[in-house]
């Protein structure tokens, strides 16, 4: 085809089509949320089992473990669309 012939579509259009976000895949959702719960369930858990529960031997680093499972969680939101 003769270069008269094709239709240009300008730059500007062609850079909006692909700068829209993609959404998020099915999965991402119910992750983001399962973190968040699961951290809060590890805290809840090791306070109410007076430091036996999760992980006896972690004692105190329980909480770390609950919070960085949360904050995982957490962080995910950032890319939640």
């Amino acid at each position: 085809m003769p270069e008269s012939k094709r239709r240009k579509q300008p730059a500007s259009a062609h850079a909006a089509v692909s700068a829209e976000p993609k959404p998020n895949p099915v999965w991402f959702k119910p992750v983001m949320f399962g973190l968040m719960i699961i951290g809060l369930l590890w805290i809840i858990t090791y306070y109410i089992s007076e430091a036996t529960l999760p992980v006896q031997v972690w004692g105190s680093w329980n909480i770390m473990a609950g919070f960085g499972i949360a904050i995982v969680g957490f962080l995910m939101t950032t890319r939640w669309r």
